[in-house]
C-alpha cells in the first residue's frame, strides 16, 4: 500500500438555507445532500482518485451509515479492510448548514471516530508497504 490514512470517517448532512437560524428558530432550508466526509476519509478518497493505492484505518458504527461508508471507500478504490465497526457508537455525523453567501456552520457528533483505539492505530500490518502516512486531529 502506498498511502495509509489513519483518521476520521463521517457522513455529512448538508442543508442549504437563505441564512442561519436564530437560537430557537426553525428555518426552512432549500436543498439537502447526504455526503461522505471526515478529514481522513476525504484524504483517502482524494489520494485514491489521484491514482494512489490507499488503505484507510478508521472506526464507523455498526449501522447503515457505517455500511454505506465502507461501501463508498470500496467503490472509490480505497482498501477498507481496516475500517472497523463499533457496536456501541454510531457512525460519525456532521450537520452542516450553508447560507446563501456560502458561509457554513458545522456541528460534528464524532461517534465511532472516538473509538479508534491505540491498538487500531498501531497495528503494524495496517502500514505494511506504506510510503506515506496521513493523519489529522479528528480522532484520539
Amino acid at each position: 500500500m502506498a498511502v495509509v490514512v489513519c483518521g476520521s470517517a463521517n457522513v455529512d448532512l448538508v442543508i442549504s438555507a437563505p441564512r442561519f437560524p436564530r437560537p430557537g428558530e426553525t428555518l426552512l432550508g432549500d436543498d439537502f445532500e447526504q455526503l461522505f466526509g471526515g478529514k481522513g476519509a476525504n484524504q483517502a478518497v482524494a489520494a485514491a482518485l489521484l491514482g494512489s493505492r490507499v488503505r484507510m484505518v478508521a472506526r464507523v458504527g455498526a449501522d447503515s451509515l457505517g455500511d454505506a461508508t465502507i461501501a463508498n471507500f470500496e467503490r472509490l478504490g480505497v482498501d477498507a479492510a481496516r475500517v472497523r465497526k463499533t457496536s456501541d457508537k454510531a457512525t460519525g455525523v456532521a450537520l452542516i448548514t450553508v447560507d446563501e453567501t456560502g458561509e457554513n456552520t458545522i456541528v460534528v457528533a464524532s461517534g465511532a471516530n472516538g473509538a479508534l483505539s491505540e491498538a487500531d492505530a498501531t497495528d503494524a500490518t495496517a502500514y505494511a508497504g506504506a510510503k506515506v502516512l496521513l493523519t489529522q486531529l479528528e480522532v484520539p
